[in-house]
């Protein structure tokens, strides 16, 4: 039976997907303790298609950008149910860092961030607001628009 944060995520109308496999020399998650690290996840929908492809600012819009910040929190979600087996074990959301593939002059990055964000608290409450940050950057990839990693708190 699945549990509060997956009936949540099911009348979202949201299945997590298979988690990733890396695609280098990392794991996709560490734990240590009660805390539990997540590798960048970039906007892959659950197909393997990317969400958002290319530059913020300069063909892909901020609203485009936003709905792939959630698909990458979305492959956040599967991840940690990956390492901990219940995702009503996340005692807290504690950090989300954001990359945003940005054209030079992009100032809008934490507008396309709140869509993890977002999720984030749409999914957990006030257990899922979290510290935060936004980087511009020039390439990430596969050419994606975004990729988030994630700091979680876990029973």
């Amino acid at each position: 039976m699945a549990g509060t944060i997956e009936q949540k995520l099911a009348s979202l109308g949201i299945t997590l997907p298979q988690p990733a496999a890396p695609v280098a020399n990392y794991v996709g998650f560490v734990r240590t303790g009660n805390l539990l690290f997540v590798s960048g996840q970039v906007c892959f929908d659950a197909t393997g298609k990317l969400i958002a492809k290319g530059k913020l600012g300069a063909g892909v819009t901020v609203e485009q950008g936003n709905a792939a910040a959630r698909g990458c929190a979305i492959n956040l979600l599967a991840q940690v149910k990956a390492a901990v087996g219940d995702l009503d074990k996340v005692v807290r959301v504690v950090r989300l860092g954001g990359f945003v593939n940005s054209a030079p002059d992009f100032l809008e990055g934490p507008k396309v961030l709140n869509g993890a964000s977002d999720l984030m608290v749409e999914v957990f409450g006030d257990k899922g607001r979290h510290a935060r940050t936004t980087v511009g950057v020039a390439a990430l990839p596969a050419d994606a628009s975004v990729e988030v990693e994630g700091l979680f708190e876990v029973a």
